[in-house]
This record gives structure tokens, sequence and C-alpha cells, in this order.
């Protein structure tokens, strides 16, 4: 199989690629398989579980902002969606543990767009909230916590 047919399946019919590639590893055929695109996407689902941890990492600190500052407007909504993002969040650590550290890493970056978003849906001004994120990653993964 030419490079150019490999490639046109791939861009053509994802789901059909993966079955012939698939194929041609249980077969051992390794040298038909396209490197190229196993290798994107490979490099795809890192980036995928990366950008899925940081969106349910920045509405947990959104939610956990407005739990702390608008107590009087505490909901079962927000409790759930606070416990929904943090199963989530475990699942995602308990399949991926090297992506605790990714935690940190992104912890400040996700912590000021929880604050501005926390900041519209609020409507208090963003000095309402601190510069720094108030919780460490102890207490946000959590299950128990609640400012």
């Amino acid at each position: 199989m030419t490079s150019i047919a490999k490639t046109r399946l791939y861009e053509q019919d994802f789901v059909a690629w993966t079955e012939q590639t698939l194929e041609l590893i249980r077969a051992g055929k390794l040298e038909q398989i396209d490197w190229e695109a196993v290798s994107e996407e490979i490099e795809s689902l890192g980036k995928s579980d990366r950008r899925e941890l940081k969106s349910r990492l920045e509405v947990l600190l959104q939610h956990l902002l407005k739990w702390q500052f608008q107590p009087n407007l505490r909901s079962s909504s927000w409790l759930n969606t606070i416990d929904e993002q943090r199963n989530r969040i475990e699942d995602l650590l308990v399949d991926s543990s090297s992506l605790r550290l990714y935690v940190e890493e992104v912890l400040a970056d996700c912590y000021r767009r929880s604050k501005k978003a926390a900041t519209h849906e609020t409507n208090l001004v963003m000095d309402t909230f601190p510069a720094d994120c108030p919780y460490n990653t102890a207490q946000i993964l959590d299950v128990e916590f609640l400012p």
C-alpha cells in the first residue's frame, strides 16, 4: 500500500483507517502501517485528555468561587456541578496518573479563567476574588472540601 493510499484512507474514513491499522498490527504487517497518522493520533489523545482536564478544572474552580463568595445563592445544582467535575477529573487521573503533575502546571491559568467566568456569572467585581487561587490541589480534588 502506498503512502498516498494510506493517507487518503486516514483523511477520508477515520473509522475504516483505525480498523485497517488494527488488522495490520495484529497481523504483524508493520511495514504497511501509516506511522505518521498513528503518531498524530497518539499525540492527539494526550492533548485531548489535557484539554478535558483543564476544562473540568476551570468549571470546578468557578463553582467553588461561586460557592464561597455567594453563600446566599448556593444550590444543589452548584453542588452537583462541583461533584460531577471532581468525579470526571478523578476518572482522568486514575486513567492517566501523570496528569496529576499537569494539574499543578495549569492551575494558575485555570484559576485566572475561572475567576473571569465567575465574575461574569455572579456580577461581582473581579477584586472580590483572590488574586491567586485560594485553594490547593488537595482541596480542589477533595470530594468533601467546600470553601
